[in-house]
């Protein structure tokens, strides 16, 4: 009987011995494969493995007078109309400048998501504008980091006003003005983003013979929002000295941009009359210290015309 009751025995450990001994280990796989799974479902919400780019650097494509970082969306055309009134010290026999205005009115269009195309017409100076704005790098965090968003701007413009000497022999290339400029940009954080920007602007006929060809700036502009739809803007331009035309003074612009829906408006006062690179970078002859402030507006327009 003690042979018999061993024998079972020996058969019952020998049959449930596999189980025991599995058990433990198929816990263990078991467990080990949810922490896998926990941790990849953490990084994928975290965005670890993927590149996350800033956007809403600036509202619009205009910071004030100049360009911001961002670009119209691909498809995207963006009707500007611009005002700039005369100067504040006229006083109250001109309703501080509103009884004079100079107008832009811009048509800018995204080609592609980083490659934006816009034309203008001003009544300062009866001048036409053209000009491209090509996203070279753009802020991002995550798998691709880039600290900030850098934009190439070339920009033709031809001055269509009568010469003032038509007797004299004339050429049409000195209508001509061309400039270069790289905007290099940073969002800080939902309130904050700035941008520096160096500018070459070519002028074919100078005024005097002794002002260069060349004229060499640096921009610095930034945007603080104060709520949702309401944002502060500085714009400010510093002409290198040896590399300006005569007579001429740094242009200072401060304003607002206040959204509503589909519109921008942006209210702003600033010492240059011109809406153009070539005009309110080289050519404003106003100080604020004098009194010479205009006061003006931009709204900004969209309408989706291609497949976004």
């Amino acid at each position: 009987m003690a042979s018999t009751s061993v024998i079972r025995i020996t058969i019952f450990t020998i049959i449930l011995l596999p189980g025991l001994l599995s058990a433990p280990v198929v816990k263990a796989q078991q467990d080990t494969t949810n922490l896998l799974a926990l941790l990849e479902n953490e990084a994928a919400a975290s965005g670890e493995g993927a590149t996350r780019y800033t956007t809403a650097t600036f509202k619009t494509t205009r910071l004030v007078n100049g360009h911001s970082v961002e670009n119209a969306g691909k498809g995207v055309l963006d009707v500007k109309i611009s005002h700039r009134f005369g100067t504040i010290n006229k006083g109250g026999y001109e309703l501080f400048g509103l009884d004079n205005a100079t107008m832009r009115m811009g048509f800018d269009y995204g080609i592609t998501s980083s490659i934006m195309a816009g034309i203008g017409r001003s009544t300062y100076q009866k001048a036409y504008d053209a000009f491209l704005k090509i996203k070279l790098l753009r802020q991002s965090t995550g798998k691709k980091r880039m600290p900030v968003t850098v934009s190439y701007v070339p920009t033709i413009a031809l001055k269509t006003l009568r010469f003032q000497n038509p007797e004299q022999q004339n050429y049409y290339s000195s209508r001509l003005f061309f400039t270069h400029q790289l905007i290099i940009g940073r969002k800080f954080s939902n309130a904050l983003s700035l941008q520096i920007m160096p500018t070459l602007v070519h002028v074919n006929l100078v005024p005097r013979s002794t002002d260069p060809n060349d004229l060499l700036s640096i921009g610095i502009g930034g945007r603080q929002k104060l709520t949702k739809r309401l944002s502060l803007n500085a714009e400010y331009y510093y002409q290198l000295p040896g590399y300006k035309l005569a007579g001429t003074s740094n242009v200072l612009s401060l304003g607002f941009d206040i959204e509503t829906g589909g519109h921008v408006f942006q209210l702003h006062f600033t010492n240059s009359q011109g809406m153009n690179e070539k005009t309110f970078i080289t050519e404003t002859n106003g100080k604020w210290e004098k009194g010479d402030i205009l006061f003006g507006f931009n709204i900004s327009r969209v309408f989706t015309l291609g497949k976004r």
